[in-house]
């Protein structure tokens, strides 16, 4: 499973990157620096383009719209939560999330100077757990295929077009 992580920095291109997700996918609704009243607007039409599309929405931090919630359980729909090292995998399943994000596998722009967990460390986070890992922190799909152990895996950088490229090519 594809998801695209989204925030600021995404612009214009979030519309282009929910287009090219395949239906089943999701999307981590995030746009924490958002006024409160724009971040409401930009996730109702959001979960208009989600629904529309097949794609799962989760929101994180945030009114209670779309299918669950990122790092909050939720009295409905799906619950997905960020691990870093297994005591947060524990607490995780103990809160009862649906799905763990294990970041950061990778080096990643979003923490700028924070160690990576590397491909092997990222691997045996909730691995004994009955939860589905999703791959985030640097990832895109040919790093994905690379990984062992995950359920799929998550962007924001990837869906982003390079700076020296017009159209950066949807990761597939």
């Amino acid at each position: 499973m594809t998801w695209l992580m989204t925030d600021e920095r995404l612009g214009d291109t979030l519309w282009r990157a929910l287009r090219a997700l395949p239906p089943g996918s999701g999307v981590v609704f995030r746009h924490y620096a958002t006024p409160r009243r724009a971040r409401h607007a930009l996730l109702r039409r959001l979960w208009r383009l989600t629904r529309a599309r097949r794609l799962v929405l989760v929101v994180a931090r945030g009114p209670a719209i779309g299918e669950g919630r990122h790092a909050a359980p939720c009295s409905a729909g799906l619950t997905t939560w960020p691990a870093h090292d297994d005591r947060e995998a524990i607490i995780a399943s103990r809160a009862g999330a649906d799905m763990l994000f294990v970041s950061p596998v990778h080096p990643t722009r979003s923490h700028p100077g924070e160690g990576a967990l590397g491909a092997g460390r990222a691997a045996r986070i909730g691995s004994r757990l009955d939860l589905p890992r999703i791959a985030l922190g640097g990832m895109d799909a040919r790093r994905f295929r690379r990984l062992r152990g995950f359920h799929g895996w998550a962007a924001i950088d990837a869906w982003r077009p390079c700076p020296d490229q017009k159209r950066k090519a949807v990761p597939r």
